[in-house]
């Protein structure tokens, strides 16, 4: 029997790889552990990619804010950007770094209240959605459905 030290520097090497699902089973089915040393390194190595999941998707929502604060900061720019220019009456002006022309581009529609239009305005789309429900309780009585099947979902819960 191995110590934790080496279990641990066993499962750790696999887990550096990029290896494919296939690989990745040969490759922890190949070590020479315990079987609840393997299961038990396994379990850390899921524990440990969900809380880095989890540290990424509060950094891309952190991020995005961030994204978000930079446009509408160049967007109130560059509107004072435009205004300055046009109180100048020029039609363009040149910096030392910079040649600024304003020009107009196609008006932007505001719709303040969809509800307020007239119906010659509003578009209806009919939208195509399956009825996964419907299909999975047929499918679960039996029913044959082309097109369509259940696949097993089993996962172990770590706790």
């Amino acid at each position: 029997m191995k110590n934790i030290f080496e279990i641990n520097a066993a499962i750790k090497a696999v887990q550096e790889k990029d290896l494919d699902p296939e690989l990745i089973q040969d490759t922890l089915d190949s070590l020479a552990l315990a079987r609840d040393e393997k299961l038990d390194g396994v379990a850390g190595w899921i524990e440990s990619n969900n809380a880095k999941i989890d540290w990424l998707s509060e950094k891309i929502k952190q991020l995005q804010e961030v994204k978000k604060r930079f446009n509408n900061q160049n967007t109130r720019l560059m509107d004072y950007l435009t205004a300055a220019i046009d109180n100048t009456g020029k039609k363009e002006i040149k910096t030392e770094h910079h040649l600024l022309k304003p020009r107009n581009y196609r008006a932007s529609v505001i719709v303040e209240s969809s509800k307020d239009l007239p119906v010659d305005y509003i578009k209806f789309e009919e939208i195509q959605k399956v009825d996964k429900t419907k299909l999975y309780e047929d499918l679960k009585k039996g029913k044959e459905i082309t097109g369509a099947y259940l696949k097993e979902n089993r996962k172990t819960r770590i706790m």
